[in-house]
């Protein structure tokens, strides 16, 4: 897969999410509403704070 995941905190809410890091359309808190992250056309551009890089899982990982 091209592109990892980020684990955002809302700057309104303190709600903790999980972005795609090349998001193709906004995303919204799932709890408040508040804008996390907008598309730019490559990486996605956050709002909120970025906490960690959500680590990839190998498929064999997932088998087990």
């Amino acid at each position: 897969m091209a592109g990892n995941f980020y684990k955002v905190a809302c700057s309104d809410c303190e709600n903790e999410q999980v972005v795609f890091g090349k998001a193709s359309s906004v995303v919204n808190c799932a709890v408040c509403g508040t804008t996390l992250a907008t598309p730019t056309g490559g990486n996605a551009e956050f709002h909120g704070e970025v906490l960690e890089t959500v680590e990839r899982r190998d498929s064999d990982e997932l088998e087990a």
